[in-house]
């Protein structure tokens, strides 16, 4: 496995970064735990995949990890950080695409006309496990958990560009945002209900198609009504069922 570490120094405070382990054990981060998990492959399949990761990292806020147009050879997994995915338009105004939490993966929708679509930019201190496309096409005719968990984050992704089309209040946007996050949070075995929002409102607003002013009072009447409590980037759900049924129209759920 080879390993490649830009320049900078490691954060101090701890993250949730993928424990390497040896070759039969993957973290609870890794993109593809599920999929290996859930047919328990035997120590030389679960080697033939450990063996395609390159770690690398750390990216810190605002540093790109891939940009637009760029040569479309690896998919990325996040390993610890938050990051962004944008574009800019002919008159170079900001469009937020996402967000991509630990055990997510970017990249997926360069596979064709494979260049990179868009710009993807580190929210925070930012690792990654990089995986050679073109070798994980081959590994995944021969390994069919890891050829559907690939069909199934490609799914999803589809899945969440056009979440926001329809005519939704600012309220069921904020809220179905706040649960969404909380769920994949949880997802991957961390708090649902208490995490921190390393993106900006302005991001947030951009990505929801709101008004940055708007997010802003939104969320201050959800902490006035008690459903979050709010400190800094730090926030918690404290009403999350309230929430999650303000945003049922979109979550569908």
């Amino acid at each position: 496995m080879r390993t490649h570490i830009p320049s900078g120094r490691l954060p101090e405070e701890p993250s949730p970064i993928a424990d390497d382990g040896d070759e039969t054990h993957f973290c609870r981060t890794c993109a593809f735990s599920s999929a290996c998990l859930s047919v328990g492959y035997a120590k030389p399949q679960l080697a033939e995949l450990h063996c395609l990761v390159e770690h690398i990292g750390p990216y810190h806020a605002d540093e790109y990890v891939f940009r637009t147009d760029a040569p479309f050879r690896a998919i990325y997994a996040v390993r610890a950080g938050m990051v962004k995915t944008r574009v800019l338009d002919g008159d170079g105004r900001e469009h937020v695409l996402g967000f991509y939490l630990p055990g997510e993966v970017i990249g997926l929708n360069a596979i064709y006309p494979e260049r990179f679509p868009c710009d993807a930019i580190a929210l925070d201190t930012a690792h990654f496990c990089r995986f050679s496309f073109p070798a994980m096409s081959q590994l995944a005719s021969r390994m069919p958990a890891v050829q559907q968990e690939l069909f199934r984050m490609l799914s999803k992704e589809l899945g969440s560009a056009s979440r926001l089309a329809g005519d939704h209040s600012a309220d069921e946007r904020v809220a179905a945002f706040l649960i969404d996050l909380g769920d994949r949070f949880a997802e991957r075995g961390f708090s649902g209900e208490r995490f921190r929002l390393s993106m900006s409102r302005g991001d947030i607003a951009n990505y929801l198609r709101l008004a940055s002013e708007t997010v802003s009072r939104v969320l201050t009447r959800f902490r006035q009504q008690g459903l979050i409590a709010v400190d800094g980037r730090e926030l918690v759900l404290v009403k999350p069922d309230q929430l999650r049924q303000l945003a049922k129209s979109l979550i569908g759920r």
